[in-house]
């Protein structure tokens, strides 16, 4: 299994979402999430204050899938979250040893 974890603007989450689903995905779960890069922040003016947003709004989206649809997974939240501008995001892709579904005992595959 693989946990697929993509950090992307918030409004591509819709887009997303249905590119994961359309790929076989059943469950995800969505984190609201703060963070910079390469993107740095930009400043913004307040009551005539200016001052820097450092951490810009991002959404974390995690998902578990079994190995032999991990990549259409990946390539489809690629596909999905990209605008062709600096700050689309990241996925990070790990090896997961064990899933446990609480409510069952189902492990393994069964359990996602």
């Amino acid at each position: 299994m693989k946990k697929i974890e993509a950090i992307i603007k918030p409004f591509k989450l819709d887009a997303v979402i249905q590119a994961i689903h359309d790929s076989g995905v059943q469950g995800a779960t969505v984190t609201e999430a703060k963070g910079f890069g390469r993107q740095k922040g930009h400043t913004e003016h307040y009551r005539g204050a200016e001052y820097l947003v450092e951490f810009l709004p991002k959404l974390a989206l995690e998902v578990v899938v079994e190995d032999s649809i991990a990549e259409r997974v990946i390539e489809a939240i690629r596909r999905a979250a990209t605008t062709g501008q600096i700050g689309d995001g990241k996925i990070f892709v790990t090896t997961v040893e064990a899933a446990i579904r609480i409510r069952t005992g189902d492990t393994g595959n069964d359990a996602l």
